[in-house]
């Protein structure tokens, strides 16, 4: 990210004289570390407010790695974390280091530059938190990714032609208000910097508004994309704000990450049309491309002065915007987000509350404390010696369980899948755990699917239900999600006052409890066998492998 040398401090914030005098005021009416800050400004953005370094690292799962979404190169070292935070909403927080800048008062005062600013063309800053060593900015969090990611790395479409000058557009507006309102500078703009929000409407990220340190001097992008002023001094200004906007127009109209100077040449050899992304496949208008070739060309000329200005870039991209009506995530070709529900209000475990947060790292740590203590002695087998087809089930399960220990999960879902696909035991647990690779290994649906057969082998067991609560979440169903997290914090409260299941708890597992001198035929023949379904299977198959579901009811 581009950074100001502090010796330029009065030209680039120009609203510094101002800080101190709103400063105080502000600072005495912040909301308590603790607290979840209060709605005050439009469309329900918290009012900008001092975090404690507790609230973010509770949002954070204490800075996990999973939790990373960003992070810069050695020239701008800097990482961005997603949150969530007890009112359920969602956060983004860059971490900075204490070199970057070392005055906690001047980092304050620049963060509450910033957090001043409201729009709903921007990512809005909502909070900071200086705490020892820490500096931290906390923002809106859009769910819908980057630019970047529609434009460069798209799976399903390619963004239309509409939708590109809509995010062109946006973007121009919030660089305009950010000016109007005296933060002109904005530093390093690129495509990774332009963020979709729940509806798919594109926002600018507010950590651009805010220098990368105190006295840094670096773009983090390729030098190649750099405005030349910037490399002969050392300085953001309005006008290179300008010229790094005409590099995402670039962007937009070729789909790939063009050197200006490349493109320029192509402009000015008439090529207009080889610069056009091919992934559109001519959808789209010349007059209106042509326009946009145009602006893009002024925003890269190599003198600052004959750039345009931010106002000029809203004037000459409204009149383009053709499907006002058109929602942005119908052409982005993505499903349209819904929040879910807020979570119950009973306390939740910490099962519950690694459950609620999607921290796949923390149900893990604690599905390998619990190990199969819920499995209600389905694993205390007296015929462990019967077959060596029972040797090699309770091997590969072992070997699952190091696996899953060791987090190599490919090699637990194989061995997990070894132990249940023989079927002569059924393990709730073991389905739990395989559902969790499954969710590790970026495979929704398959994790899904196990939590459920954990609930047929153990219908009240809440870990079941939280699981399942957490595969729903990772395929965008958010309110079935909080329906089962609901429902798993309900199962776990009744337990806890001691209530008993509404299945007997011997259906709930396989215990063999026979003297090691009977045969596994006269076993089979003295019991009766009950399927999960409810039918009683007097002719089951279990020794054959055709039925998983079925248990023994001694």
């Amino acid at each position: 990210m581009g950074c100001c040398q502090s010796s330029f401090q009065t030209e680039t914030h120009p609203e510094k004289d101002q800080t101190q005098q709103q400063q105080e005021p502000q600072n005495h009416s912040q909301s308590s570390p603790g607290a979840v800050p209060d709605p005050a400004v439009a469309n329900g953005v918290p009012s900008f407010s001092e975090f404690s370094l507790a609230d973010l690292k509770a949002a954070t799962n204490n800075f996990s790695s999973d939790n990373i979404v960003s992070e810069s190169g050695e020239k701008a070292p800097n990482l961005v974390y997603k949150g969530r935070l007890k009112n359920r909403k969602w956060i983004a927080v860059k971490k900075f280091t204490k070199m970057a800048w070392p005055d906690p008062k001047q980092f304050a005062e620049e963060a509450w530059g910033v957090g001043k600013l409201r729009h709903k063309r921007l990512a809005n800053l909502i909070g900071y938190c200086c705490d020892g060593d820490e500096r931290l900015l906390v923002a809106e969090y859009m769910i819908n990714d980057t630019l970047a990611k529609h434009l460069f790395h798209w799976e399903n479409q390619t963004i239309e032609w509409a939708m590109r000058l809509r995010v062109a557009f946006c973007i121009a507006e919030a660089l305009d208000y950010c000016s109007t309102e005296g933060h002109p500078l904005y530093h390093d703009l690129n495509a990774y910097r332009v963020i979709f929000d729940e509806d798919g409407d594109p926002r600018l990220s507010c950590f651009g508004l805010m220098k990368n340190s105190r006295d840094g001097k670096s773009y983090s992008t390729n030098l190649a994309y750099t405005p030349p002023e910037y490399l002969r001094n050392g300085r953001v200004t309005p006008e290179s704000v300008i010229y790094s906007f005409g590099t995402v127009l670039l962007d937009l109209i070729s789909g790939k990450h063009i050197p200006p100077s490349h493109a320029l040449d192509m402009i000015r050899g008439k090529n207009i049309i080889l610069l056009m992304d091919s992934h559109l496949e001519g959808k789209f208008s010349t007059e209106e491309a042509t326009v946009v070739v145009g602006l893009a060309s002024q925003c890269l000329q190599y003198e600052p002065w004959e750039r345009p200005s931010t106002r000029d870039l809203v004037a000459t991209l409204a009149p383009l915007q053709t499907k006002p009506d058109v929602p942005s995530y119908v052409m982005l070709g993505i499903s349209k987000y819904e929040e879910a529900p807020p979570t119950p209000q009973r306390a939740l475990s910490p099962m519950g509350e690694a459950c609620s947060r999607h921290d796949l790292t923390a149900i893990h740590q604690i599905l390998v404390m619990n190990h199969y203590k819920d499995d209600e002695g389905s694993n205390e087998l007296s015929f462990q010696e019967w077959t060596q087809q029972m040797r090699d089930m309770l091997e590969a399960r072992k070997r699952g369980d190091y696996g899953f220990r060791d987090k190599d999960f490919k090699t637990a879902i194989d061995c997990y899948s070894q132990f249940i696909d023989v079927g002569t035991m059924v393990s709730s647990t073991v389905f739990a755990r395989r559902s969790l690779c499954y969710l590790f290994c970026d495979q929704p649906d398959a994790a899904l699917a196990d939590a459920m057969q954990a609930q047929i082998v153990n219908p009240d067991w809440p870990t079941a239900f939280y699981m399942q609560s957490v595969a729903l979440a990772k395929l965008d169903m958010q309110k079935d999600a909080a329906d089962m997290l609901n429902e798993a914090a309900g199962l776990e409260e009744k337990k806890q006052r001691g209530a008993k299941g509404s299945v007997p708890e011997a259906l709930l597992s396989i215990s063999y409890r026979s003297s090691e001198r009977q045969s596994k035929t006269v076993l089979l023949l003295s019991m009766q066998y009950v399927c999960m379904t409810g039918i009683m299977l007097n002719n089951c198959s279990v020794g054959t492998n055709k039925c998983c579901y079925c248990v023994l009811f001694v």
